[in-house]
């Protein structure tokens, strides 16, 4: 069996090298690149995010990421957002007072957390429901976060009876926040997969395993 090909959108996010090389030990065969040849035919594309919402934003938009991305899922042909590459999935971001329009899949609003110290940086737990395939078999590990912003709100409403919920994995610091979503083709976290050692590695491996 062939490996997986997992594009990993390069827009300019910063230490993107880390998310390759931790697909590449999972068993992907990778590519970093922003053509559309590579982002729309690939098995699964990966969307790392590093720094403020607006830049992610406004880089996703130069390489036109969004209609990209936004194809994909309209078509069932996963993504995986990775910290920021998670919070631009949501409708807005609010940092300093500045409100950015987000892409919109999920409601919600990214905005700093509620902790006495900020950001949020190291190893935490998480609580993933049982019907959850992107931790199974690491429900009761620790992943790495490095962040100051999050999503602490999620008021999904189904409309349609016959639609699935998304999954949602919350963690802590100061207060619940969402840790990672999975829907359907589109699953994001809000940690750092690609630094959480073997837990992270089995993570990649599990989403890598729902392409094949």
């Amino acid at each position: 069996m062939s490996a997986p090909k997992v594009t990993v959108l390069d827009y300019g996010s910063g230490n993107i090298r880390s998310a390759v090389r931790a697909l590449e030990h999972v068993g992907a065969d990778v590519t970093l690149s922003a053509a559309p040849e590579d982002v729309l035919n690939a098995d699964g594309l990966l969307v790392p995010g590093v720094g403020a919402f607006a830049a992610v934003m406004q880089g996703l938009k130069d390489v036109d990421g969004l209609r990209m991305i936004g194809r994909r899922v309209a078509g069932g042909r996963s993504v995986l957002g990775i910290c920021v590459g998670l919070q631009v999935l949501f409708e807005e971001g609010v940092e300093h007072g500045v409100r950015t329009e987000g892409m919109g899949e999920w409601p919600g609003r990214v905005e700093r957390l509620k902790a006495d110290v900020v950001p949020h940086m190291g190893w935490n737990t998480v609580q993933a429901p049982q019907e959850s395939t992107l931790f199974e078999g690491i429900r009761d590990e620790r992943f790495y976060f490095v962040h100051s912003y999050g999503v602490q709100d999620w008021n999904f409403d189904v409309t349609q009876p016959a639609m699935r919920p998304p999954i949602v994995t919350w963690s802590t610091h100061g207060g619940p926040f969402i840790a990672a979503v999975e829907n359907g083709p589109l699953t994001a976290t809000q940690f750092h997969p690609e630094k959480s050692g073997d837990a992270g590695a089995q993570l990649l491996r599990n989403w890598i395993n729902g392409l094949r």
